[in-house]
């Protein structure tokens, strides 16, 4: 063969070819590479122009914002911090500090310490002594990172286990078990009886039943049927539950805590946690698996030393997934919250119907500060999250 038939070489090839043309196999050619380029720029471009503007319109007054559009800062206008002001209350709220902060973080601790013991001794729990604005921050941390690791920790057992174990309860028992928790949650609204105490006998008796009357029972359920409740359960739309969770939690009184909120959201993102984990558990080898349970390694041991590492990927991406969802919650928040879990959705909503109007410029350092952590998260687990939202995604 000529020379002519192949153009390995950069000076057999003309201007067109070396312009169109791939130079190497995996390489793209100048010009498809200007051209993604292009597109990646104008897209990002696309993407990041609305955080920037709440960023800069955090910077700016009424004058600025009613009067613009000013896009850059030190050229189309000056920036003032009024609205860090007026929504930090730094000049009006002496809890408006470092030390008021601190001081709630620690109310955070005594508070639940005084819960966990209430059933055997009663402590007084501590009143918070801080600003709105810090308070619904500390709220939002505390709500979303509790429920988050909450809803991951359970979901993903429960994924493995529908992945790797094969389930036939009973219909009956699953029945008469929803039949005792309506029982117990009715009779805590009218008997005067702590909450405990009613869950632990609807338990015994959910127990004593199903060891005689559940085993007449002959239907059973499958690993598909519990797969499918589970994520039904999140294409419910959630207005239509929240009066019934409003009335339970005012029953044992855990309206405006932070605690409700945490079980409230921890329930209702579970199902999108045991949905997304379960793929990723079913596409490991189950060799792997066997092999060390052939070694002498327990099934917990198992979950957590060889299945966990290797689904980093994808529990990195349930994570954040579940921690914007709890992050950026607000029917919930509104319905069970007053003033002490208020969380920043709360905040945002308040500072839109003030009796000011609409502050702009406050409601984005509010928006700014809301942001921020996400933004951190995604940082930190970016070299995960991309090969978690790929994964299984070519089988065979």
């Amino acid at each position: 063969m000529s020379d002519a038939t192949f153009k390995f070489e950069k000076h057999n090839r003309s201007l067109m070819e070396r312009l169109f043309e791939p130079p190497a196999v995996g390489r793209m050619s100048p010009v498809a590479k200007l051209v993604a380029s292009v597109i990646l720029i104008v897209w990002s471009a696309y993407v990041l122009f609305p955080i920037y503007w709440v960023v800069i319109t955090s910077f700016k007054d009424a004058p600025l914002v009613d009067g613009g559009p000013y896009y850059v800062p030190f050229i189309d206008f000056q920036p003032k911090t009024d609205g860090w002001k007026y929504a930090f209350n730094i000049s009006t709220d002496p809890f408006c500090d470092v030390a008021s902060l601190a001081r709630h973080l620690w109310l955070n601790v005594h508070n639940a310490f005084a819960f966990i013991v209430s059933p055997v001794v009663t402590i007084p729990p501590m009143q918070p002594q801080i600003c709105k604005i810090y308070l619904a921050f500390t709220n939002s941390i505390v709500i979303g990172v509790s429920s988050t690791v909450l809803c991951v920790a359970f979901g993903s057992m429960a994924a493995y286990a529908l992945a790797r174990f094969e389930y036939k309860p009973r219909f009956g028992n699953v029945l008469m078990f929803a039949l005792l928790a309506l029982a117990a949650i009715l009779a805590s609204s009218y008997v005067n009886l702590h909450w405990t105490i009613i869950t632990a006998v609807a338990l015994a008796l959910f127990v004593l039943l199903a060891r005689t009357v559940g085993r007449r029972f002959k239907g059973r359920l499958g690993n598909g049927d519990i797969l499918f409740w589970i994520i039904s359960q999140r294409i419910l739309p959630p207005v239509v539950v929240i009066i019934p969770i409003y009335m339970m939690f005012q029953a044992v009184g855990l309206l405006d805590t932070q605690l409700a909120l945490i079980l409230v959201y921890a329930v209702a993102n579970l199902p999108i946690v045991v949905w997304l984990m379960h793929d990723f558990f079913a596409g490991l080898p189950i060799e792997l698996e066997e092999s060390a349970q052939l070694d002498g390694a327990s099934k917990f041991a198992i979950f957590w030393d060889i299945v966990l590492p290797l689904t980093k990927p994808g529990l990195a991406a349930t994570t954040l997934l579940t921690l914007i969802l709890n992050w950026n919650e607000y029917l919930f928040a509104v319905f069970l919250s007053t003033a002490k879990a208020s969380t920043m959705p709360i905040m945002i909503a308040s500072k839109n119907s003030g009796e000011r109007g609409i502050l702009w410029w406050e409601m984005s350092a509010i928006i700014v500060v809301m942001i921020v952590p996400v933004i951190i998260m995604a940082i930190v687990l970016q070299r995960f999250i991309a090969k978690g939202v790929l994964l299984g995604a070519v089988k065979g």
